[in-house]
């Protein structure tokens, strides 16, 4: 009894230490499910209606697409630049393709594979004509080659042609896939401009507009002429032109009203260059260069230990297969002359050239080919040997290539198919070399590492000046003792500067530039257009108003940032203080009060002559002004609208009724002539399309857009 009364005294205790357990387990079942939240929205690349893409998915569309532009441009690799277009294109394209499926779903609107397939065998969709079966011959696309390579890439058992087969294949799929996109948009966008009217009448008037030209004499009182400090704006007047103009100043990222969030911010940045030291250095290295590439006979060993980033072909080239700087160099060189070293300082770099030889060749070649093997080298050797012979006998090319299993046809080679290779083996370089300087009709048998080649050169064209040269280019860099000693520096004074305010009043003093970036959006790649700065996005758009960023490095490991974030500009409307809407009202204001006081100046005028005397500048002669577009004012520099309707408005031989504000300056007039303009024919089905796609362009994407509830969240992984 007295344990279990012990016990009871104790029960408060427990009943702490049950309910302590307790809320300990809720709270890390608690804990666990908000990470796993945040870590699948880490995975999140974006959204649209409320429908998640997670990076995986995302980065499967960027590959896929990155496989079509690499088969376009046949190259192997694509540069940053080019990957960054080809993500912001994939983006786009997916967020209006979910747009479009789900505006199109609302309405009943479908492609289906008839449709697609009666695309497919007109054969005149401009996508087509960028796929590999488009036929030169008939200038369309043939479905049959197409039919027939879907065929043959399902039996395909031959591993490396099977390999080229899927890359084609999933090429295909991207442009068979964007067809259906691109035709359900011009479904959607034809139902949406058939709900717009036109009519005759409308048409009538929109011709008369385009074609009625009048010519007019003109008085401008540029608002330059009002002194700024005369038309000072109260904050009264500043509101009203908020209020007035709230809904009608938009922009997107940089208007009173804004469709996504953006954020400004400092930012001090440093590019950390080669010492005097440095440069001293690299000037030694490139006056051995100069030496050995003079004395060389073979260049190649030189440029390659140098590290040179043009590499030695050791063959003749076009001029512009080597950088402009060099190509520029060329044509006043002597044959084994070396120049420089040079500077360049777009691409800062040091260069030397050497001039091994310069030539008159042909840009293209059509020859036709025999590969010869065998067991030994020696065999192959004694089979092209009789081959060779049976041809100078005057044996048929095709028959024999059948013979070895070979087709023989005629194919063309240019120079630009080769010269940009980064290197050669001695085979491929001498069998280039054999191809174009060959004499046409020429029979060769060419002995090579692994067996034999029986050419023949049948033709050659467009002869041109081409270069073999060797090249040294080093970017001048700088040292570790150079970086470490800006290193240092920098990171000195961001420790002692971690307030913003501090940082921007000492930046100056320790020899560093404090500059600004506006209205940044997570769609940007980099900041202020340096490269490698992904992870100061990410810092920006999780970071808070006033705080100051870690330092980063950054550019080409030639860059040290630090970003302060001085403002986050929600979506929503922008206040009147904002500095860029207050400068937009202010200028809207002050124009409106410049106007009041150039109209009270020529109230009553009636004449060019007597608004001339008020002040105005006359121009004698302004032609061609239609209603439908601005006239453009040399001397304001303004186009404007007003003054065209105006003239529109006004009979020939007439002065303006009264002054017309515009968007530089107050303007009055005299219609001199007006006339329809020549050869100006009326179709009214014609200007009735037109109007109606001209109306539904209006209509723009962008509402789609905000109803969409997009999120671009691509900074955090690309």
């Amino acid at each position: 009894m007295a344990a279990i009364g012990k016990i009871r005294s104790w029960g408060p205790i427990l009943v702490g230490v049950i309910a302590l357990a307790l809320f300990a387990f809720i709270a890390e079942e608690l804990f666990r499910s908000c990470e796993s939240s945040r870590n699948d929205q880490r995975q999140q690349v974006g959204e649209v209606y409320g429908e998640k893409i997670n990076v995986q998915e995302f980065q499967k569309l960027v590959d896929e697409f990155s496989e079509v532009i690499k088969l376009q441009q046949n190259t192997d690799n694509l540069n940053e630049d080019q990957l960054n277009w080809v993500k912001d294109n994939v983006w786009n394209v997916y967020v209006q393709g979910r747009i479009y499926e789900k505006e199109a779903k609302a309405l009943g609107l479908t492609v289906t594979d008839e449709e697609l397939q009666n695309i497919l065998r007109q054969g005149t969709n401009p996508m087509l004509m960028q796929t590999p079966f488009y036929n030169q011959q008939t200038g369309r696309f043939d479905v049959n080659a197409l039919q027939k390579f879907l065929a043959d890439y399902k039996s395909q058992a031959n591993p490396q042609v099977a390999q080229q087969y899927e890359a084609i294949y999933r090429y295909w799929n991207y442009i068979e896939k964007t067809l259906r996109l691109q035709t359900l948009s011009q479904k959607y966008e034809s139902l949406l401009s058939h709900c717009i009217l036109s009519n005759p009448v409308e048409a009538k008037r929109a011709f008369d507009e385009e074609s009625e030209e009048s010519t007019l004499r003109l008085a401008v009182l540029p608002y330059s002429t009002v002194a700024d400090a005369s038309v000072e704006p109260s904050q009264s007047e500043l509101q009203a032109k908020y209020d007035e103009l709230k809904e009608t100043l938009y922009n997107g990222r940089t208007g009173i009203r804004q469709t996504m969030e953006t954020r400004d911010v400092k930012y001090v940045d440093i590019v950390v260059e080669a010492s005097v030291a440095d440069r001293t250095e690299l000037n030694k290295l490139f006056a051995d260069y100069s030496a050995q590439l003079a004395t060389a006979e073979n260049p190649d060993e030189v440029v390659r230990k140098s590290t040179s980033l043009v590499s030695y072909l050791g063959l003749p080239v076009l001029k512009e297969a080597f950088p402009h700087d060099i190509a520029q160099q060329l044509d006043s060189m002597a044959v084994g002359s070396v120049t420089g070293p040079f500077e360049t300082k777009a691409d800062n770099t040091l260069n030397l050239v050497k001039l091994v030889d310069k030539q008159q060749l042909p840009d293209s070649i059509q020859y036709r080919q025999i590969q010869v093997g065998g067991e030994t080298a020696e065999a192959a050797h004694k089979t092209a040997d009789s081959i060779y012979t049976a041809l100078m006998a005057g044996a048929d090319f095709e028959q024999i290539a059948k013979k070895y299993g070979q087709q023989g046809e005629k194919t063309w080679i240019t120079t630009r198919q080769y010269q940009n290779a980064p290197s050669m083996d001695k085979d491929t370089k001498g069998y280039i070399n054999d191809l174009f300087t060959l004499p046409a009709g020429t029979i060769k048998n060419i002995t090579l590492t692994q067996g034999n080649i029986v050419l023949q050169v049948l033709d050659r064209r467009d002869v041109k000046t081409k270069y073999t040269a060797a090249v040294v280019k080093k970017t001048i860099d700088f040292s570790k003792d150079t970086y470490s000693a800006a290193y240092n520096k920098f990171s000195s004074f961001v420790s002692a500067n971690q307030k913003a305010e501090d940082m921007v009043k000492n930046a100056e003093k320790s020899g560093y530039k404090v500059q600004d970036a506006k209205d940044l959006t997570t769609a940007l790649h980099y900041l202020a257009n340096i490269r490698g700065t992904r992870e100061a996005l990410k810092w920006i758009f999780d970071a808070k108003e006033g705080t100051i960023s870690p330092m980063y490095e950054c550019g080409d490991n030639n860059h040290l940032l630090v970003v302060i974030l001085d403002k986050i500009h929600p979506i929503g409307y922008r206040s009147a203080d904002d500095p860029i809407v207050a400068e937009m009202l202010k200028a809207e204001v002050v124009k409106d009060k410049k106007a009041e006081q150039l109209m009270a100046k020529v109230k009553g005028v009636n004449s060019i002559d007597a608004a001339k005397a008020k002040g105005a500048v006359i121009v004698d002669s302004v032609a061609q002004v239609t209603f439908s577009a601005p006239v453009f004012v040399p001397l304001t520099s303004t186009g404007e609208s007003a003054l065209s309707g105006a003239v529109a408005a006004t009979a020939k031989g007439q002065f303006s009724a009264a002054p017309v504000k515009g968007e530089g300056g107050v303007f009055l007039f005299q219609v001199v002539d007006k006339a329809q303009r020549a050869n100006a024919k009326f179709d009214d089905k014609a200007i009735e399309a037109r109007l109606r796609q001209s109306y539904t362009r209006r209509l723009s994407l962008q509402e789609l857009y905000i109803k969409a509830n997009v999120k671009d969240n691509r900074y955090l992984f690309f």
